[in-house]
């Protein structure tokens, strides 16, 4: 990240199982720890359309909410060995924390209001994701790298949330009355995630390196538990749910990644002069088109004596609308070796633009993603033949997103069935911004 995630045709070392496998053709016998910390911020003021006793639409402005995330070290470990005396063959075996903003928000205003994003999300917390996998590379010629990889997303993944249980006939509550709202806590897992990836890297002369890699979809489909608790309003007296299990499925994006790296100072044959530059241009495309929906089965779960409504009332299916669309990203990351002081040493720049992957009237507090530019500068310090220390810190600027209430496209949540227009809940103005702090060590063993 040091190079804004300009490291596919560039890797050479264990960060390469998940930029370019290839790349780990060259980590030699290493152990890579490293930690980052995501600190992400974000703010939100809801627009909501309301049409008054004259069926004037009026806009209404929410007071603004503002998410963030907690302090949590994300992890990036692997180990590998060269299995033959010729260096041609590379196994590795690694763990990833995916670098995910889990923001949470808090359940009333300051004037003691509920929360207008509650609709939306509450929260992420108790959301535990890792992705452990293997890989092994093989280098058949000095020019020519190959890299194969399988890992799974695995965990669980929790969101809070609040659905209306307001009858949608209306005859009896208000669509946003809270005394109908539900508290619900969707739990997913255990869940496992598997895919594969792959790459090459061409060296056909020492100052240019060709890198492709590529990454399969993940297919997420695994038991949940979705519990309720029920309104306080007086028609509720009584009521109660039963049952809370369902099966959630959604897809997360395959990913296709090239890029060119020039090292200008490299020797015909021999790379070991005081002194290196490495500058790689990148493009990576996400096929976030193949994200729909998140699709919620209960199984088994009913809504009983409910004022209004027949005594046992099924739980209906539940599809959150994604609707994503594919997003690109275009990066050029610079890394400079030198020697100062008898320690040699690693300076590393980087700059990112990546496209949306969000159409706007799909954008949420449960799926947030931007416009952004990222800024990164990176260093190394090698002490030894065997120790290099990294450090990291990365800056994400986000363009901000306006949501009128007539382009929002995401409907309340509602378990009691019903032909009720569409009322999108995610209009409104969206900002955020985050930071990427790490430190790490590859030692050579």
């Amino acid at each position: 990240m040091g190079r804004a995630g300009a490291y596919v045709a560039g890797a050479d070392d264990l960060h390469g199982i998940w930029f370019n496998p290839a790349g780990i053709a060259e980590a030699g016998d290493a152990v890579l720890v490293d930690f980052a910390w995501l600190r992400f911020q974000n703010t939100y003021v809801r627009k909501l359309g309301i049409e008054d006793a004259d069926g004037v639409m009026r806009q209404v402005d929410s007071p603004e909410v503002r998410g963030s995330s907690g302090f949590l070290p994300l992890p990036t470990m692997a180990i590998s060995k060269v299995l033959d005396k010729e260096k041609r063959w590379t196994a590795v075996a690694g763990f990833i924390a995916p670098y995910v903003a889990l923001a949470s928000y808090a359940e009333r205003t300051d004037d003691g209001q509920p929360s207008p994003a509650r609709y939306t999300l509450g929260s992420f917390d108790g959301s535990a994701l890792g992705i452990p996998g293997a890989w092994v590379a093989w280098k058949p010629i000095d020019q020519l790298r190959l890299g194969l990889g399988t890992f799974a997303l695995v965990g669980y993944f929790q969101s809070r949330i609040t659905f209306s249980v307001c009858p949608p006939d209306r005859l009896i509550c208000a669509p946003e009355q809270p005394e109908w709202d539900a508290q619900s806590v969707m739990r997913v897992g255990p869940m496992m995630a598997p895919t594969l990836n792959g790459g090459t890297i061409w060296e056909p002369d020492p100052h240019i390196r060709l890198g492709l890699s590529g990454q399969l979809p993940m297919v997420i489909s695994a038991p949940a538990t979705i519990k309720v608790r029920l309104p306080t309003s007086s028609a509720l007296d009584g009521a109660s749910v039963r049952g809370e299990e369902a099966h959630v499925r959604f897809v997360l994006p395959g990913i296709l990644r090239a890029g060119i790296e020039f090292r200008p100072l490299a020797e015909a044959k021999e790379k070991s002069a005081s002194s290196d530059l490495r500058i790689e241009l990148t493009w990576v495309h996400e096929f976030w088109s193949q994200h729909r929906s998140i699709d919620a089965q209960p199984k088994d779960i009913y809504l009983e004596n409910i004022t209004g409504a027949p005594k046992s009332v099924p739980m209906p299916r539940i599809e959150i609308p994604r609707r994503f669309v594919d997003s690109d990203s275009f990066r050029i990351g610079s890394e400079w070796l030198f020697t100062a002081g008898g320690y040699r040493m690693a300076l590393r720049s980087g700059l990112a633009y990546e496209t949306s992957a969000v159409p706007k009237g799909y954008m949420s507090l449960s799926s947030l993603d931007f416009v952004k530019t990222t800024i990164s500068l990176g260093g190394g310090l090698f002490i030894g033949k065997r120790w290099r220390f990294d450090a990291v810190i990365a800056h994400t600027f986000a363009n901000d997103v306006n949501v009128s209430p007539s382009e929002a496209k995401i409907p309340r949540i509602n378990p009691l069935a019903g032909n009720a227009p569409l009322e999108p809940v995610n209009g409104g103005r969206y900002t955020a911004t985050a930071d990427l702090i790490g430190v790490g060590l590859n030692y050579l063993y």
